[in-house]
């Protein structure tokens, strides 16, 4: 172990969030507990047994909510009571046994590289009996967290993560339950905290033989809840509290090297997937009736989502007068009418203004999202097709 490592040893706290595992808690607390000098058992409403009695005579800590209150809910009693004990980093295992209480020892050499910092034990998901909506709901949060913080984190699900105690003390969250690990990860991003990743390993039991708390439908809708909050949050350009400041110099790039700033802006989140993006989002707000402005709204949400700036405000070309605006006239007359708008004259189109800036908006209801999800699919598959075609000339990230 390196020495940064052993000097945040005993201020670490492994912290076991536990609701109805009874069968499992013990076996992980007690890996934990070989890790580490410090467990912390967060016992929140189990029906199942007495999860305090089942550690009694052991310097393991168990506190209890008297009803269930949620993950999150757990995950806040433990970072009060860490903090109190005196605590600098927790470290959260899930009570289920499907993480291994050994990969702690992966965190420590990145906790003493950065102590700020939030780690993610990513899970190794080719692993035996893996459900598939698992790996599906690990990549659409992935997906939705990186839109909504601009960063790449990876398995924003798991629940094998590494807190900076006094700084998560100072965020404020709304989220209780299953959601809280998704905007603990987006407001600790805003503030300027970073998210690391290491690899671990993960058992998950046969089909039938794991006890999963998860409510498909209610905890997805809270969870899809959340994300909707949490974007429209970042489209709002008042600034986030900064607990950790990193040094940003793009605009003195802008001003000493023109040149290589906008070399730089062309090349910015420049996979094939976040071109896809970036032109998607031109596309669907160049098709919306923002009359002169949209250049300036498509350069405010592509740089609030940390997307490609210059595909973004490039592609827009694509819905310029007069087709697409036509093109959703027609859709929204016939919306109100149930007919087509087939008068071209004076009085339809001039005098009659008002009533086609409305039909262009409630046409573009049904254009713009049927024109982003084609324009962003070609650009991916160009951009994929060229990187295949000429990898020595492939787009840098």
């Amino acid at each position: 172990m390196q020495s940064g490592a052993l000097s945040l040893y005993d201020r670490i706290w492994a912290v076991i969030p536990v609701y109805n595992n009874a069968a499992t808690v013990i076996e992980v607390a007690q890996g934990c507990r070989a890790e580490l000098p410090h467990v912390l058992v967060v016992d929140d409403g189990s029906t199942d047994g007495d999860i305090a009695g089942m550690f009694r005579g052991t310097d393991i800590v168990v506190v209890r909510h008297d009803i269930n209150l949620g993950k999150g809910k757990a995950i806040l009693t433990a970072l009060a009571t860490v903090r109190e004990k005196g605590g600098e980093i927790m470290i959260t295992v899930d009570a289920d046994g499907q993480h291994h209480p050994s990969d702690i020892r992966k965190f420590l050499p990145v906790l003493a590289e950065d102590p700020t910092a939030i780690v993610i034990g990513a899970r190794d998901m080719d692993s035996p009996n893996v459900p598939s909506s698992s790996r599906f709901g690990m990549g659409f949060s992935d997906f939705w967290l990186r839109l909504e913080t601009g960063v790449r984190m990876t398995d924003t699900q798991s629940g094998f993560r590494a807190y900076p105690v006094k700084l998560l003390s100072e965020l404020v969250f709304d989220s209780g339950r299953y959601d809280f690990e998704v905007e603990v990860l987006a407001r600790a991003a805003w503030a300027g905290l970073a998210i690391k990743s290491i690899g671990v390993e993960v058992t998950y039991p046969e089909k039938g033989k794991r006890i999963s708390h998860f409510r498909p439908f209610l905890d997805n809708l809270r969870l899809t809840h959340r994300h909707v909050l949490l974007v429209l949050r970042r489209l709002n350009p008042w600034p986030h509290r900064q607990l950790v400041v990193r040094e940003s110099d793009e605009f003195r790039v802008f001003f000493r090297h023109p040149v290589r700033f906008w070399r730089h802006l062309l090349l910015e989140h420049a996979t094939p997937a976040e071109l896809g993006m970036a032109a998607a989002v031109g596309v669907f707000l160049a098709t919306l009736p923002l009359v002169s402005l949209h250049t300036v709204v498509i350069l405010y949400v592509a740089t609030r989502f940390k997307l490609n700036r210059l595909m973004a405000v490039s592609i827009q070309n694509l819905c310029m007068p007069p087709v697409v605006p036509f093109l959703c006239v027609e859709l929204g007359y016939f919306m109100r009418h149930g007919e087509w708008l087939m008068a071209m004259t004076r009085e339809t189109w001039i005098y009659q203004a008002p009533q086609r800036v409305w039909e262009w908006f409630l046409g573009s209801l049904i254009a713009a999202p049927i024109l982003a999800i084609v324009t962003g699919v070609l650009v991916w598959a160009i951009v994929n097709l060229i990187k295949k075609c000429r990898p020595e000339e492939g787009l840098h990230h």
